[in-house]
């Protein structure tokens, strides 16, 4: 939060270019959100969802049943649940009883560790272990992103991706990291583990990544 980078001040116009690239989905997370506990960004989220007519995905401090059921009943297709996925896991289950498939769980680590509260805090947990309990309770997607990579490129971390894909039987997708199609192309070789998707956002933004050849590389182009 103490180095963040402005690309634009128009959400609705960025997430209309994307989708105009090719994009299939936009994964929104709320920074401020994420630190606070609360949602912070609800109109600039709301200007995406009326600019766009592909599935949203959205993170960031969504800690309770009712800022999930508003969530949804505002057009968002899935959320994202981070830090109440260890602090208060009933949640979970609540959630995914009352919205099957349409609950995500994102598991931030760090050096494995498995980090909360905007990834300021640390929890002693695994992210191995912690995408195991989650599958448990009836999540349909793990998102594991590596914080160290998140942002400032350097490539996948492929083992962390591995190991947590391996671990469970519903899908992965992997974050943190993305910079080129080669990045990409390394994903793309962890599909026979369980890995279904990408998410790259800075990568896009400062121009390493073309969005559209990197959709066409993810499809076998």
């Amino acid at each position: 939060m103490e180095d963040e980078t402005i690309y634009s001040s128009a959400p609705g116009e960025v997430a209309a270019r994307w989708q105009g690239a090719g994009a299939e989905w936009i994964h929104v997370v709320d920074l401020d959100g994420a630190v606070t506990g609360a949602s912070v960004n609800v109109e600039a989220i709301k200007e995406i969802r009326k600019t766009v007519d592909i599935p949203l995905q959205l993170g960031g401090g969504i800690r309770d049943l009712d800022a999930i059921a508003m969530w949804l009943s505002l057009g968002i297709d899935r959320v994202i649940l981070g830090t109440i996925a260890t602090e208060v896991p009933s949640v979970i289950t609540e959630a995914c009883q009352h919205y099957p498939g349409q609950i995500a769980v994102g598991i931030d680590a760090q050096g494995g560790e498995v980090m909360v509260r905007g990834w300021r805090a640390g929890t002693a947990r695994r992210a191995v272990d912690l995408a195991q309990e989650m599958e448990g309770y009836g999540v349909a997607l793990i998102i594991s992103t590596d914080i160290g990579r998140d942002g400032v490129g350097g490539g996948i971390n492929l083992a962390q991706a591995q190991a947590v894909a391996q671990a469970v039987t519903i899908p992965l997708v992997v974050s943190g990291g993305v910079e080129t199609l080669k990045d990409i192309r390394a994903v793309k070789d962890l599909a026979p583990s369980g890995v279904i998707g990408v998410i790259t956002g800075r990568a896009l933004y400062e121009g390493t990544l073309d969005l559209a050849e990197a959709i066409q590389v993810a499809q076998g182009g």
